[in-house]
């Protein structure tokens, strides 16, 4: 094969968040694998490639070396670069679709990556909580991938969410975080039971819990967190006989003694905080706070923020198990309270 052929078989996508050296990397591989690429092969130079990719020299340079390392290329001064070996083992293709990319979404993408190993290949994409783009990566996917990986959450549209679900092979299906209604036929599931999770951990919480009257929940109107969370967060506060409320926009909300907030969004507890500050009451004992999802940081500010929170580390090690198993089990993940001071 000519040098000038072989940009037919290196693909980067722009919308995925697979990293471009990765995908370099992954297309030369794919070329190996059906045949299109054969042993002592010339591959482009790093400058070559980056100048007909438009991309960074740096980024052809470590996908250069990310292959070298797995044994695939060998390089000769002067000459450039070439396939070494043919040889290789066959990788599991992977779809991976999250909502966003947080800092507990690392977390799950780390944990899974690393316990997956390195015959694997990853192309990993982002729609954001939006319903079109999540269909549209979805239903205009090209390559044919060994398993979907996919965390189901949106601020609009998730009526319809099953409906594309349930157009996807079930034998290469794993929902994330999120179980959907109506999804026909067996998949692998590693959940969270929003509604459970939140009534156990306010149970576990309730000695704290009994120093105030109101229990409030900042829930933004429009947010891609699950109603079950507020079905939960009701269901405690009548069975326990606390007053409740639901605050849709901590902004515009007057704090008072004797309350505890929960918060879902980091840009509320931020906002929650400065409040609380100029208030001048005491965290802990005039008023209470509940986060969702424990940070390092949680635990220092205002001498720790209480803290309900899944095991995302966990969840990516039990879907890397799943595929790594060829299992369809439904996974529940475990859910954790971390009381602190701030309640």
């Amino acid at each position: 094969m000519k040098i000038n052929n072989i940009y037919k078989i290196i693909t980067v996508d722009e919308l995925s968040s697979t990293p471009k050296y990765m995908q370099l990397a992954n297309s030369i591989i794919k070329g190996i694998d059906e045949g299109n690429l054969e042993k002592d092969e010339m591959l482009p130079s790093i400058n070559e490639l980056s100048y007909e990719f438009d991309i960074a020299r740096d980024t052809a340079e470590r996908a250069y070396k990310h292959l070298k390392k797995l044994g695939i290329l060998g390089s000769v001064p002067g000459k450039g670069y070439f396939i070494l070996s043919t040889d290789i083992k066959k990788q599991l293709k992977i779809f991976l679709l999250f909502n966003k990319l947080s800092f507990h979404k690392k977390l799950i993408y780390d944990s899974f990556v690393e316990s997956l190993g390195n015959d694997v290949s990853i192309d990993f994409y982002i729609y954001n909580n939006d319903f079109l783009l999540f269909k549209k990566l979805l239903t205009q996917r090209k390559e044919d991938y060994n398993y979907l990986v996919i965390i189901p959450h949106f601020v609009e549209g998730w009526e319809k969410a099953y409906e594309i679900i349930n157009s996807l092979p079930k034998d290469k299906l794993i929902l994330l975080d999120k179980k959907i209604p109506n999804i026909i036929e067996e998949f692998g599931s590693v959940y969270e039971n929003f509604e459970k999770d939140i009534f156990v951990a306010l149970e576990k919480a309730k000695p704290q819990l009994s120093k105030y009257h109101t229990i409030n929940i900042i829930f933004p109107e429009h947010s891609y967190y699950p109603l079950e969370i507020l079905k939960g967060f009701k269901h405690f506060c009548q069975e326990y006989a606390f007053h409740s409320k639901v605050v849709y926009d901590i902004n515009v909300e007057s704090l008072k003694k004797g309350e505890v907030y929960i918060n879902l969004m980091e840009a509320d507890l931020v906002t929650l905080i400065e409040k609380i500050i100029c208030s001048k009451l005491k965290i802990g004992k005039d008023i209470g706070v509940i986060s969702y999802n424990d940070t390092p940081l949680k635990k220092i500010i205002l001498s720790g923020i209480t803290t309900i929170s899944t095991d995302f580390q966990m969840m990516g090690k039990l879907t890397a198990k799943l595929i790594l198993e060829k299992s369809k089990a439904q996974i529940e993940v475990p859910f954790y309270l971390n009381l602190r001071s701030s309640l």
